[in-house]
């Protein structure tokens, strides 16, 4: 009778080239579906209500003194196309306030792509890991 002994190092080793077999057969992106996605849905709501969000919080070129940006696309759902002209707005526990204070909240459109870009202070910890809303 042979007796296989199982240590941690062996059982982690044997995973790790599992999962290496994996990624090397699915591709250089470890992706086993198409990099880009056949349709978008769109993101639900959150469940917690307003969590702060501000109706009308004004345009602002920058949150506070700035420093950081915050960035990203908006698209539709389904097809992906970016939404030029869509109101963002943007709110975090940073440096200068928290989240409920009104001078750490401000708004931005996108651009003609879809983008966004608006500049805050540094997030910190509330609640838990950095976060912003948007």
């Amino acid at each position: 009778m042979t007796r296989v002994l199982r240590t941690r190092r062996a059982l982690l080793l044997a995973g790790a080239a599992s999962a290496g077999a994996a990624f090397l057969g699915a591709g250089a992106s470890g992706l086993l579906a198409p990099v880009r996605a056949q349709g978008l849905a769109a993101t639900p709501t959150m469940r917690g209500g307003a969590n702060n969000y501000r109706p009308g919080a004004p345009l602002v070129e920058r949150i506070g003194h700035g420093g950081f940006w915050m960035t990203g696309t908006v698209r539709r759902a389904g097809d992906g196309a970016p939404l030029p002209g869509v109101r963002i707005q943007i709110w975090a526990h940073t440096t200068e306030g928290h989240e409920r204070d009104p001078h750490s909240h401000g708004a931005t459109l996108t651009g003609a792509d879809g983008t966004f870009r608006l500049e805050m202070p540094q997030i910190v910890p509330a609640f838990g890991q950095p976060h912003g809303h948007l």
